[in-house]
């Protein structure tokens, strides 16, 4: 394998200034979603994270992730197959 020189790289002014743009940006949205979870959690909202029911935890999570569990049908024929007997 050939070994080449380090590659210079060299940071602009343009760079810079992108950055910082970018960094506040994220600030911000930080700060509005720090503010909506401070008002979300005032009225009993974090509180249902928080509870024993386990039902109730499972389908926040479930909620959350996207995750909607459909019912298993419990005959025979489902778990089988069509086999005949």
């Amino acid at each position: 394998m050939l070994r080449r020189k380090p590659t210079r790289l060299e940071l602009k002014l343009d760079d810079i200034e992108e950055f910082e743009s970018i960094r506040k940006d994220l600030e911000t949205r930080k700060k509005q979603k720090e503010d909506v979870d401070v008002v979300g959690g005032s009225d009993g909202e974090g509180a249902i994270g928080l509870s024993s029911d386990p039902k109730g935890r499972e389908q926040m999570i479930n909620d959350r992730i996207g995750y909607k569990p459909q019912p298993k049908p419990n005959n025979r024929s489902s778990q089988f197959g069509s086999f005949e007997f």
